[in-house]
């Protein structure tokens, strides 16, 4: 499940805690259904009664029937508690008493919902109700009056009611207002989420139909994320490689629709009047359809138009800007259906309106066939406007229709970037689209377009710059192309120019698949050096960057000039806006000297800048760094929520998600909950090794190494933190500040008793940290050190380790590291029984905590807190009463008491967190206790023996 459908089900449960109602909005085959089937099993499980109705379009002429399903699991005798008069009705309704006849009048109306309401407010009475109702539009009128009339009665009984309903061409009143007189208040509304990429390639893969992520991306574009869409589309497309319908309709990319959609679209244009409908199909023709562009084509109700497709659910109300279409599949219905005369005097009269270049070259494409030199040029200089604009998609569309009309035997040009001006050749011109295209995150299409270069390009320059584009179409999965670069070197063989391109490459390979920093730095130097001899600006500043981060891994002197040298070369945009360049790479190196708020701003303007010209891979590892940094300068709702948005760039874009979950995972650990933190680093792991990509492999498995460490699980942490140790040191990391797991290595080795070799990966970490200058990473080192220092019979020591520790990340502004340091000099004050220090140290462990909203943390110190609080005060249950709890009572206390939630408790025991909740309210009844702080003075009390 993706990370917005798992956000809906999360505020879905949260809006219908304690009574409420919930709608659930979205177009046939959203996923509504599956949505409220996971939110009915959520409650379930709670605890939640759940009562379950689901009508047919056939059920609205039946009166009562979505009643009769929804109280089929009710049984007699809970409906025999009614007055007669009530029972007799109710029964009747129900078909449960026979002979009895449908309510007739005011006063037997009355009499009905009077009976559901006691019945439905009993039921509540004894555990909580949740009524659910799947496709709430198709529900009969009766049935929906009286469950209206119970929702306005139910207030403070809590009694909560789920409804989902289909937007889009049902006829009659508003569905989602007739859905929202079902509930009771407050009422919240949420539309379903579309599906991500991922969530569409598994759909199709269940189908039968195991796609590469390319054309699954290419169907969820085309469906807009709905499940039935997509399924609808990829079965229309077969193997012939991919549909067309998420491009703006031409006549020569036009294709019908699956007739079943064809079928529901029609049924929602159809309530469309003539005047909107043509303004319509001009909207879905443009390039970018605003009220203006169309009032200037002479529709002269455009704005009557638009707000009549609006009402109808067709367009996003227009404020300003250009027209937005709720389904992408309504535009190409519309033009579909429309006559050739029809779309040629649209495109006539857009391209006469049009004052903006891309706009009318568009148009003017679409109704010439042929070549057409003149026509390529023009479209050639709108696909340079477009690019100048942000818009690599665009310019690649533009570049594709330019080569269309340029002859073949033009073809051949070869040197980069050639097809940015008028007179290219078709060859030169779809290599640069295809450039354009890796830009936008279209990887399928700059395969498509490499591979049809290969075939057709006739000089070494063009096969590489062909290579090239297949390589970096690739992202973190590189190891999937290895056979690439050896056509790739054969073909540059003695231009060095070529050859700087496929080294800087080779790099990337020698690092990415086969883990090893060392055998890639040759490779980078090489590139720079080679680049620079043929006068190649982007591929020299790409290669000096990469080969400094390599430099600064390897822990070598040298990075810092190396860096200094890539950013003092000439700028080039697209390296100046990428995650290789060196801006990307500079704040790393505030980070390595500690500079967390200079390595901010410094990515900050980097993410602004990306998002209006960068690519999606960019884009998204800038979010995830910039949501690391936000962990490590303690603001953790921030970060939660850049991670997130990392994510879904990744996901919408098709590209590896590996590195977005890593962050989502560090993201959660520091200010989430530890299980879904587990999940994202899980994810992340099976990303990367999906991917072979190692390099991001031991980030994610340290992630994950983190985790179960904080969550109090060293055993299974010192077994992910080992492997993270050999692959980074098998890698020839030198400096442990690019990569900081070794403290937490050292602390997870500490509690499994392996002192020795906790020491040994202190000693060695500290030598590196201080050779290299690591102030914050010899820091860190400190709560290890302490530990060893405690082990050894020297807890003084330990405590003057531990504060200077504490001291050094407030000097250095790390507010959770400072708040870890802490809390371990509390914990380590509570061992020698000192309560006035551990105190103390606690409560500066809190205020960091809180401040940052570190709820892992926070939940750690108040554990020790609530120890400390049962070590001061004497217990107040007697030991008869710890004798009275059951086994399982017992075994929940136990673990309580020693400081775990109730979500780690239910992990342990293999239970739901809703059975620890009833064992421990039980126990505090029998113990006299009312929280979980008097709950662990009856355990101290009692003592172990008898826990």
């Amino acid at each position: 499940m993706s990370v917005e459908r798992a956000t809906v089900l999360d505020r879905a449960q949260a809006a219908l805690d304690g009574g409420g109602g919930l709608v659930l909005t979205g177009h046939p085959g959203a996923g509504r259904s599956t949505l409220l089937s996971s939110l009915a099993d959520r409650f379930t499980s709670g605890g939640h009664r759940v009562l379950r109705c689901r009508p047919a379009r056939a059920d609205q002429e039946l009166p009562y029937l979505g009643l009769i399903d929804l109280l089929a699991e009710v049984a007699d005798e809970e409906l025999g508690r009614l007055p007669d008069a009530e029972h007799a009705l109710l029964g009747g309704v129900l078909r449960r008493v026979t002979g009895a006849t449908a309510p007739a009048g005011g006063g037997q109306l009355l009499t009905l919902r009077m009976a559901l309401l006691r019945t439905l407010t009993e039921l509540a009475d004894g555990r909580p109700l949740l009524l659910v109702v799947d496709d709430a539009q198709w529900l009969d009128a009766p049935s929906a009056d009286a469950l209206s009339f119970v929702a306005h009665r139910s207030a403070g009984t809590g009694l909560a009611v789920a409804a989902a309903v289909r937007t889009g061409p049902v006829g009659g009143d508003d569905p989602v207002v007739r859905a929202v007189r079902l509930c009771p208040q407050p009422v919240t509304t949420l539309p379903v989420p579309p599906m991500t990429e991922p969530e569409t390639a598994a759909l199709l893969a269940e189908h039968g139909m195991a796609w590469p992520k390319q054309r699954a991306s290419r169907i969820r574009r085309a469906s807009g994320g709905n499940p039935r869409f997509a399924l609808e589309l990829a079965r229309a497309c077969g193997e012939d490689g991919g549909p067309v319908w998420d491009e703006p309709p031409t006549p020569t990319t036009v294709r019908p629709l699956p007739e079943t959609l064809r079928a529901f679209f029609g049924r929602w244009l159809a309530a469309l009047g003539p005047s909107a409908r043509r303004t319509l199909l001009a909207a879905g023709t443009a390039a970018r359809p605003t009220p203006e562009l169309l009032l200037a084509a002479g529709f002269e109700g455009a704005a009557a138009d638009l707000r009549e497709a609006a009402r109808l659910g067709l367009v996003e109300p227009v404020a300003q800007g250009p027209v937005r279409f709720t389904q992408p599949l309504t535009a190409a219905l519309l033009y579909e259906e429309a006559t050739p005369k029809e779309r040629a005097r649209i495109h006539r009269a857009l391209a006469d309106a049009a004052t903006d270049p891309v706009e009318r070259a568009h148009q003017l494409a679409s109704l010439s066939r042929g070549k057409d030199p003149a026509l390529a040029a023009l479209l050639c200089e709108a696909a340079a406007l477009a690019r100048r604009r942000g818009d690599p998609a665009g310019a690649a569309r533009l570049l594709l229709r330019a080569a269309d009309h340029t002859p073949e035997d033009g073809a051949g040009g070869g040197s980069p970037g050639g097809g940015r001006g008028p007179g290219a050749g078709a060859v030169d011109l779809r290599l640069t689209a295809a450039e354009d295209a890796l830009a936008a995150g279209d990887y399928p299409l700059v395969r498509r377009l490499a591979h049809r270069a290969l075939r057709d390009c006739r000089t070494p320059a063009d096969r590489v710059r062909a290579w090239v584009a297949v390589i970096d179409s690739s992202g973190q999965a590189v190891a999937e192309v290895s056979d690439v670069f050896r056509h790739a070197l054969r073909d540059a063989e003695g231009e060095p120019g070529l050859l700087a391109q496929v080294h800087y490459r080779l790099a990337w390979r020698s690092w990415l698949a086969e883990g090893s920093a060392v055998r890639a730095h040759p490779h980078a130097v090489r590139a720079a050096r080679l680049s620079g001899r043929a006068g190649d600006p982007r591929t020299h500043q790409l290669s000096l960057t990469l080969q400094s981060a390599l430099e600064f891994y390897l822990g070598r002197p040298e990075a810092e000039e190396t860096l200094d040298a890539a950013l003092a070369s000439p700028a080039d945009q697209r390296v100046l806006y990428d995650h290789n360049g060196p801006a990307y790479l500079r704040h790393r190196r505030h980070l390595l000297h500690d500079r967390l708020d200079d390595a901010y701003t410094e990515m900050r303007a980097l993410v602004y800048a990306v998002r209006r010209r960068g690519s999606p891979e960019t884009l998204s590892q800038c979010l995830g760094c910039l949501a690391l940094i936000e962990v490590h300068r303690g603001r953790c709702a921030r970060a939660l929520d850049l991670s997130r948005q990392g994510l879904r760039v990744a996901q919408d874009a098709g590209i590896s998600q590996g590195p977005a979950w890593h962050a989502v995972a560090i993201a959660r650990a520091a200010g989430g909950d530890l299980g879904d933190a587990l999940s994202a680093a899980e994810q992340a792991r099976r990303h990367s090794e999906d991917d072979d990509d190692r390099l991001f492999l031991p980030r994610a498995l340290y992630a994950e190494g983190h985790i179960r460490l904080i969550g109090g699980e060293p055993r299974a942490a010192v077994r992910l933190l080992r492997r993270v140790r050999d692959l980074e040191l098998a890698q020839g990391q030198g400096d442990p500040a690019m990569r900081r797991w070794q403290s937490d290595l050292a602390e997870a080795l500490i509690g499994e008793g392996l002192l020795d070799e906790a020491a040994e990966v202190v000693g060695r970490t500290w030598k590196q940290a201080a050779r290299l200058g690591r102030r914050s990473v010899m820091a860190a080192l400190g709560r290890p050190r302490a530990l060893l220092l405690e082990a050894d019979g020297d807890p003084d020591a330990a405590v003057r380790v531990l504060r200077r520790t504490a001291d050094q990340h407030q000097a250095l502004r790390y507010p959770l590291e400072e708040g870890r340091a802490r809390l371990a000099l509390g914990q380590l004050h509570l061992r020698r029984c000192d309560a006035e220090a551990a105190r103390r140290e606690l409560a500066a462990a809190h205020r960091l905590f809180e401040q940052a909203q570190a709820r892992p943390w926070l939940a750690q110190v108040r554990a020790a807190q609530e120890r400390q609080t049962a070590a001061d005060a004497p217990a107040s249950a007697s030991l008869a009463a710890v004798g009275s709890l059951t086994e399982a009572e017992r075994r929940v206390a136990r673990r309580v008491a020693q400081g775990a939630s109730n979500r780690e408790v239910a992990a342990e025991l293999v239970v739901s967190v809703k059975t620890v909740e009833a064992a421990l309210t039980r126990a505090y009844r029998k113990l006299g206790v009312r929280s979980r702080v008097d709950l662990t003075r009856a355990v101290l009390a009692a003592g172990a023996k008898r826990l």
